[in-house]
This record gives structure tokens, sequence and C-alpha cells, in this order.
């Protein structure tokens, strides 16, 4: 079957993706730099933990609509879905988009139409354009790019990538609603057409819109633990007033998002998002003070005990009941712990994810019967289950026990 489309990356947006598009009739041609993820999708089943995706790929591989490999081949509409990383001091690196770009330019033909997916910095796609036009002069004019970002909560991926307004910018007013066509074909959410540009900035402000939000309610409650006052019931009442709408704190902000985008506007206009840079540093600085914190109640313990404590650390993702690690301060977090104990025991917790490369993990309800503190980084449903015992130490930094 020859696909007609080919997505670039089959990781926590790309597979959800190809797998939606596949099961609406769709052949899709899914391409990853990964052997073992394109092996793993290929027997129809999954290399990532999202509800219903397991389903959703195996019935699509079945019944012959979803193919991986390590390679693109001619299509109609090819999807760059690939990660966009740091480099050097919090600078992006379009690399990735470049080299899946680079990967199909052979393959592109008129009236194709190529969607940059991938968070990007403003300018992305037309950077991209350029680079085809450079290759391919031929094609200028022939073909459709366009930029759309996703806007999905991991844990829910599957039914906002279908019911999640889409915002959608070509390059020019005919890509534009030639990724217009493309997306209606699966997407039930309203489509909200502008220019490539606007579309790249509409994801950056989306998400460091969210970290500032995030950033003063973690401020806050640095406040609260020094004017000890509950952080969580403060925030309740206040979120009484009518247009107050305090977010929760954590231990910081993690994720290939919102603790990610924000450094694509700092490092472009470093003048002008000061704010938006302010609330960057509170946020990183939140997971050392959650760090420091379990230091200083260790040290009181020893003091007060006359021995190490055992602690246990509850949670390693970046968000409550998935297993995606990116960016998450839990992590970091953990690992300074680690540093700083020394020969205590030390339990460390994760239920989404069954083995951690650098971690050994404990199961929950044995950490959380052992432990002298419980550190609970990540509010994990089955945390909220968990009785502690009047001598053991909480230190809840993601509001489980509120």
């Amino acid at each position: 079957m020859q696909p007609k489309v080919v997505t670039i990356g089959l990781g926590y947006i790309g597979l959800p993706t190809s797998a939606l598009i596949a099961n609406n009739g769709v052949s899709v041609h899914g391409v990853d730099i990964s052997q073992h993820v394109v092996d793993t999708i290929n027997e129809g089943k999954i290399h990532i933990v999202e509800p219903d995706l397991d389903q959703a790929v195996a019935k699509a591989v079945k019944e012959g609509y979803l193919k991986a490999d390590i390679k693109p081949v001619v299509a109609d509409t090819y999807l760059v879905v690939v990660p966009t990383p740091f480099k050097g001091n919090y600078e992006p690196d379009i690399s990735y988009v470049k080299a899946a770009t680079e990967g199909i330019i052979p393959l592109l033909k008129e009236g194709d139409l190529y969607i940059v997916e991938s968070t990007s910095p403003v300018g992305t796609t037309e950077k991209m354009m350029d680079l085809i036009f450079l290759k391919r002069p031929e094609l200028e004019g022939k073909i459709y790019l366009a930029y759309c970002p996703e806007r999905v909560l991991p844990g829910n991926v599957m039914y906002e990538l279908v019911n999640n307004d889409r915002v959608i910018g070509g390059v020019n007013e005919e890509s534009t609603q030639k990724a217009l066509a493309f997306y209606r074909q699966f997407v039930k959410g309203e489509l909200h057409p502008t220019n490539a540009r606007t579309a790249e900035m509409c994801k950056l402000t989306e998400n460091s819109s969210r970290d500032v939000q995030i950033a003063f309610a973690n401020e806050l409650s640095l406040i609260c633990d020094k004017a000890n006052i509950n952080v969580w019931e403060l925030i309740n009442l206040a979120n009484k007033h009518p247009r107050v709408n305090i977010l929760q704190p954590g231990c910081g902000v993690g994720g290939h998002c919102i603790a990610v985008d924000p450094y694509f506007l700092t490092a472009d206009f470093p003048m002008e998002s000061r704010i938006i840079a302010q609330a960057r540093e509170t946020n990183n600085y939140k997971s050392f003070w959650c760090a420091e914190k379990v230091k200083n109640t260790r040290l009181e313990f020893e003091l007060k005990y006359g021995r190490q404590p055992s602690i246990a650390l509850m949670g390693l993702a970046f968000k409550p009941n998935i297993d995606d690690l990116r960016e998450s301060p839990a992590i970091h977090i953990t690992e300074r712990v680690l540093q700083d104990s020394g020969d205590a025991d030390l339990y460390i917790v994760e239920p989404n994810v069954h083995e951690h490369k650098v971690f050994k993990l404990t199961d929950y309800n044995e950490a959380a019967a052992k432990a002298d503190i419980i550190v609970l980084l990540v509010a994990h449903n089955e945390f909220k289950n968990l009785s502690f015992k009047e001598n053991q130490q909480v230190l809840d930094f993601c509001g489980v026990t509120k």
C-alpha cells in the first residue's frame, strides 16, 4: 500500500498522531531513528505509556494502515514531529527538524504538503522552506508548507488530538488552506487559520504563559513556608475570588513543553522577555529548594535520633500518572538527594516505570512502609491512597496530602 502520509518522529506525539491518522483509513509510514522503536511498532506494540494508544497502534498495524521504518518514502503529506532540544546556554537546536527535512527533500514532488509540528523558534518553517527551495528550486510555488503545533496533555493525548482546537499557519494562504483540509479529516476541534510565524509564536506563548502562572504559585509556596502558612489552603481560599485562578505549586516544572518553550523566546528576544525569564529561574529554583528541604530534614533527623534516616523519594515523572521523565524536576531533586545522602537508605519510586537505567526502583507500598522521611514529588494516584505513620516525616511538594 503506497502511503499517503509520512510522519518523521514516533515519540510521545508522533506515534499517537500516526495512529490517529491510520485509524481513519489513511496509510501512514512512520519514521524513527531507533530500530527498537520501529520493530516494536511493527509488532503492533508501543514503547511509551499513553492510555488507548496501544489499542490504536495494534489496530492500525493489523489492518495495514501503519508501518514503521528508519527511512522515509514517497508520500503526499510529510509531518515533522521530532524533538527540538537545547544547545549551549538554553539555545534552541533545530538540527533535528533540519535533518528530518533534508531526509525528505529528494522525495518531494509537486502538490505535496509539508508540515512542521515540532515546537520551534519563530521563523523555523520559513527557514525549512528556504532549505527545500535551495536544493529543489523547481518546487518553488508548487508545494505547500505549514506549521501546526500540537497542544495535548500527556495521559489524554488520544482524546485531545481529536477534540482540541488547532492553530494552523501556512507560509502563504494556499498552504494554510491545504493544511486545514488535511487536519479536517482527523480533528473535531475548531481549526484556526493564521500564518506560520504566528502559529510558531502561539505555541511558545501558550507554554510560557503556563510557566509564568506556575512560577507565581511556586513563589507563593516559598513565601508560605517561611510564614508558616498552608499554601494549599491559601490558594483554595484565594481562588474563591471570582476573578482569581491560581495554579497549584509543585517541585518545579518539567516535560518537553512548559519547561523548554520559554527559552525559545528568551533566546531570541532577551530584552523583551524578562518576566518569562524570571519565571524560568523561579521554577528551576524550586527544584533546588526542595532538594535543600530534604537535606535539612535529614540533618534534623540525624541530630534528633542519632542515626541516618531512610528516605522515600516518591515519583520521577514530570507530571502525575504518566511515564514521561523528560526535564522532570523530580529527577533533579532525586539526583541531588543521592549526592548529599551518603550511606542513607533511599527508596526511589516511580509506579509508571518498570525499570530505570540509573535508579534502582522500589515498590511504592514498600517504600512508604519502610522510610522515615517520605518525600512526595509527583501526585500520582497511587500515592493518594497511602497512609503514613505518626513517626514518619512527610514532605509534600505536590499536594498529595492537602
